[in-house]
């Protein structure tokens, strides 16, 4: 890498041949409208148009440098239509990518702010994007290059161009690390983290030069193809905002100089300029419509293109010369951590064990990064090809570079839960958790979670696996915790009673993957009631439980909140035993699936819960020990809790619908409109289960998805007649 203010130069270029002249493609930048970049290429390659060189800024770096690399027009559409682009500009990996445990962090906390606790002071996340899915995706297409490549030996010579945020110069990006390189060009402050690299804290190159119409002309090229993609100028009227007229200042800024460098271009060479209209820069939605644009732009000029193809013959010997220029896929020997990433090196090297002795596979490599990201402990997390000994015994490795979250490694989280029926009834609850991680190499975490409200509670569980590869665990825990517990009858609340309980368990535990879990353990309990109304004689005022249990778990729902695709099961068995200190012997199993499907807009979800008592004396006032229904989704016509048994059963079909336009909702949070049908119960005995028992419920439904969690403001109704109005903040699924 090497950089300079003012007018950039670029080392001697390859002679090329006197049989053609030298054509180099110079692409802007333009945020999300550099995908028409690609349309254009596809006409290039059409037209049988060799590129010799290229040089781009920002999305035009990153378009560019792919096709530098030896991918072809179409390789580049699949892979820009690939990256969840929603995801690329969020720290956090998807879902569907966390660690098991992780994912349960979601069901229990409803805001998704994860705050750092660091000698005594509360720390918040960067505010930038670090941009690690980008990242990931550039690492992966150009890992075979290594980290120090001169871009001149690329399969097409090409040239990045950044800005130096502390001087405001532009500079070249000529050899180096191409993945950075390319992500170093399109880092538009605020937007993404600028990028340390050698020194330079590198953003992105449009503040600096957005059309390096310059960079291309001192790499020897005869004729330039120039894309130009910048945003264009707001009229008078659209200038009604402080963002609008700051953008318009940044555009103003922008454009100076790409007119400048404009009016350099010659009568041979040829200027596309896609008509895009008002394309956001920031919108990656509409990829189909920006690719069809650049393509649209550049087969207008086929009269002025056409002319510098070349013949079958010469395209497809330029077609071999840049796939013989891809390296190929060496025998990894070894694997390693930079000096930062020591703390994690037992966690690195178990899981990238099975790639050793192999052909570097990229699908492999990246699903285990993947899985490291996902386990939360990272900011950022890169890796590159390696080499190490001499001649023949040369060896080539991994090495993996691990930075841990700047905001780490204890964290507190928020939560909050309310629920108003408009008749006076409301109660809420607000919790905290306390997280600290890494306690050692094989990280063990301490968890702990307060809650205050309608159902105080304190719950302590110290997580220790047992491996590098954090597949068993052993995890004892202790809560304490006031709850409700009505009684109805006739669906009229008849008594209330206040449940203490204390409990202590010791789970063992193998985690499957990312998707799923079995635990099994021990569990005690000491509980009493005390009646707040009614007949005290309802409930027992002292009770006991010891248990053995088993879970199995499976989660692989993208969204807890309001999800669209995945599935998600449990299955839990209980065994009270007198000898553990339960007031009687019982047996318990429990299950609960739910599946989601979307078709654009619309999402379906069947969902299904059942418990039974298998035997045992459960006398009508264990009603500590029952199960309940009740409440929205719960039959939505109901009470929360106003149905209580030993043994249940529910099945719910669940339709909502996201509204407002584009990507978000009214009143800027995505809003869905929706409705239920529920039908369930609760009985006393096994055998008299039956559909034809079951209570048959309804609900419509406004849910918004804020920063707070799930809002619900809808209705429900219940086959008896009865009716509930409801306002809900809080997890549903």
């Amino acid at each position: 890498m090497c950089g300079s203010g003012g007018a950039l130069a670029a080392d001697e270029a390859p002679a090329h041949s006197a049989s053609r002249p030298r054509i180099c493609l110079v692409l802007s930048g333009g945020g999300a409208r550099g995908m028409a970049h690609i349309g254009v290429l596809k006409v290039l390659e059409d037209l049988k148009i060799p590129i010799d060189c290229i040089a781009g800024t920002s999305m035009g770096a990153v378009v560019g440098g792919l096709y530098a690399s030896g991918m072809t027009a179409e390789q580049i559409d699949a892979t820009m239509r690939s990256v969840d682009w929603q995801e690329a500009f969020r720290d956090a990996p998807p879902r569907r990518d966390l660690a098991f445990r992780r994912k349960q962090d979601d069901r229990n906390f409803l805001v998704r702010l994860p705050l750092g606790l660091k000698h005594g002071q509360i720390l918040l996340p960067k505010g930038f994007i670090q941009g690690e899915k980008l990242q990931e995706t550039l690492r992966q297409l150009t890992v075979r290059f290594g980290t120090d490549t001169n871009f001149d030996l690329l399969p097409t010579a090409f040239r990045a161009v950044a800005t130096d945020l502390v001087t405001g110069s532009a500079v070249l990006l000529d050899k180096g690390d191409l993945a950075v390189a390319m992500r170093a060009s399109m880092s538009a402050p605020g937007v993404f983290a600028p990028v340390d690299y050698e020194g330079r804290l590198l953003v992105d190159g449009g503040l600096a030069e957005n059309l390096p119409i310059n960079v291309a002309r001192s790499m020897k090229a005869d004729i330039l193809i120039v894309s130009d993609v910048s945003y264009p100028l707001q009229a008078r009227s659209q200038l009604d905002s402080a963002l609008a007229i700051s953008n318009q200042m940044l555009a103003i800024l922008v454009r100076k100089d790409a007119e400048r460098q404009k009016a350099s271009l010659s009568a041979q060479d040829v200027l596309i300029v896609p008509a895009l209209g008002d394309t956001p820069s920031t919108d990656f939605t509409v990829a189909d419509k920006t690719i069809a644009g650049g393509e649209d732009a550049a087969r207008n000029l086929t009269a002025r293109l056409a002319p510098l193809g070349v013949g079958d013959a010469a395209y497809r010997t330029y077609s071999a010369r840049r796939a013989a220029g891809v390296p190929g896929s060496p025998i990894i020997r070894f694997v390693r951590v930079d000096e930062q990433s020591k703390r994690y090196e037992k966690t690195i090297l178990a899981e990238m064990q099975p790639l050793l002795g192999k052909p570097l596979d990229l699908d492999q490599l990246a699903a285990r990064i993947t899985d490291l990201y996902g386990l939360g402990d990272f900011e950022t997390l890169d890796y590159n090809l390696v080499e190490e000994g001499e001649g023949d015994n040369k060896d080539t490795g991994i090495e993996i570079k691990a930075r841990r979250k700047s905001w780490g490694p204890n964290y507190l989280r928020f939560g909050l839960s309310l629920q108003d029926d408009f008749q006076g009834n409301g109660r809420y609850n607000a919790a905290a958790r306390f997280l600290v991680t890494e306690i050692d190499t094989l990280g063990a975490e301490w968890l702990t979670d307060v809650q205050i409200g309608f159902d105080p509670k304190v719950v302590s569980e110290f997580y220790q696996p047992l491996s590098a590869t954090r597949t068993w665990f052993v995890a004892p825990s202790v809560r304490v915790e006031a709850r409700d517990l009505p009684v109805y009858t006739n669906d009229v609340e008849v008594a209330d009673f206040r449940a203490r309980e204390a409990e202590g368990d010791l789970d063992f535990g193998r985690e499957l993957g990312n998707w799923g879990e079995i635990r099994m353990g021990v569990h005690r309990l000491n509980g009493e009631t005390h009646v707040r109304y009614g007949d005290s004689s309802l409930v027992d005022q002292l009770y006991n439980n010891g248990e053995y249990f088993f879970k199995f778990s499976y989660d692989r729902l993208d969204n807890v909140d309001f999800p669209r695709d995945g599935q998600t099961f449990s299955l839990q068995y209980d065994a009270d035993r007198v000898n553990l200190g339960s007031d009687f012997a019982s047996d318990k199993v429990q299950a609960d699936w739910l599946m989601a499907r979307s078709i654009g807009r619309n999402t379906i979800l069947l969902w299904t819960s059942a418990g039974a008592t298998l035997d045992g004396n459960i006398k009508p006032t264990d009603l500590q020990d029952f199960y309940s229904l009740g409440g929205f989704f719960n039959l939505s016509g109901l009470a929360p809790q106003s149905l209580t048994g030993p043994n249940y059963a529910i099945a719910r079909a669940i339709y909502f619908r996201k509204i407002g336009r584009g990507g978000e909702g009214f009143l800027e949070f995505p809003a869905y409109i929706g409705m239920s049908f529920e039908a369930g119960n609760t009985w006393d005995h096994r055998s008299a289960i039956s559909s034809g028992s079951a209570r048959k419920d309804a609900s419509v439904f406004l849910g918004f998805d804020t920063f707070l969690g799930p809002l619900y403001l809808g209705t429900g109704y219940d086959s008896s007649g009865n009716s509930a109005f409801f306002l809900f903040l809080g997890r549903t699924f």
